[in-house]
């Protein structure tokens, strides 16, 4: 027999390393690389615009720029291949499929539907201790975009970048990154749900401590969600209409005002 024969050893195929998951600081660390890659995708965009205005490049002609809705919807778009990329890279050398390790798979309807009434019953219930407080519907940082935008014609680009781009690019660095690194880390899903709600929360520095509390409510349910169905999509679709919701209650308002 063949197999036996001297002069034709049997082939030994090397064993494969299995797969991994980063831990707590490999989370840590790929996550800080990520978050750059973020920042870079969004800032080069509005470097453009402030060297295509022309005239001297100082903070005020930045601070102008960056507050344009144009300049704000495409560096937010922009952003998302940064991420993609980024994550790609992160994950590469873990051997684990990109959609797997991002828990990039789909849920039922059930969860979908219950995902969604209890985004409705948590925004609901901040929007009422607003209104007793007596603040504003809506953060002012929305309705100065949105005016912004509507002057350059871009509340389309607008819509895509808060309602698209925007959680696409947030849950899978959130949610899909850094909860399934720190999950399987000595901080477990608790944990993990917390302090990814914490890192979500610091993306979003243009608002107050109000709307700072609401977000890491909302993190801490999308969080709770990717736990209970192991489904980045369905965060990504609740996080898409929420923010689809707030740009359409923006528009309202300033439509009423």
């Amino acid at each position: 027999m063949d197999s036996h024969n001297p002069e034709q050893p049997p082939v030994i195929t090397p064993a494969r390393r299995p797969p991994k998951i980063w831990k707590f600081w490999g989370t840590m660390l790929w996550g800080l690389f990520v978050f750059a890659a973020m920042f870079v995708g969004q800032i080069a965009v509005v470097a453009y615009f402030v060297l295509r205005q022309g005239g001297p490049i100082d903070m005020a002609a930045a601070i102008h720029v960056v507050g344009g809705g144009l300049t704000i919807s495409l560096s937010v778009i922009m952003g998302l291949p940064a991420v993609l990329l980024a994550l790609w890279i992160a994950i590469r050398p873990s051997r684990t499929p990109f959609a797997d390790y991002l828990a990039l798979r789909w849920t039922s309807w059930k969860n979908l539907f219950l995902g969604i009434a209890a985004l409705v019953v948590l925004v609901a219930g901040w929007e009422l201790l607003s209104r007793a407080l007596g603040r504003e519907a809506s953060p002012g940082f929305m309705g100065d975009v949105l005016k912004s935008a509507q002057a350059d014609g871009a509340i389309w680009l607008l819509v895509i970048a808060f309602a698209v781009a925007a959680p696409i690019s947030e849950e899978l660095f959130a949610r899909g990154f850094l909860y399934r690194g720190w999950s399987e880390s000595l901080l477990r899903v608790p944990g993990a749900i917390v302090l990814s709600s914490l890192a979500w929360t610091a993306l979003h520095l243009q608002y107050d401590w109000f709307f700072f509390g609401e977000i890491f409510s909302i993190g801490l349910l999308f969080g709770y969600l990717r736990y209970r169905t192991n489904s980045t999509w369905l965060t990504i679709i609740l996080h898409g209409l929420n923010n689809l919701a707030a740009t359409m209650q923006t528009i309202l308002l300033a439509g009423n005002g």
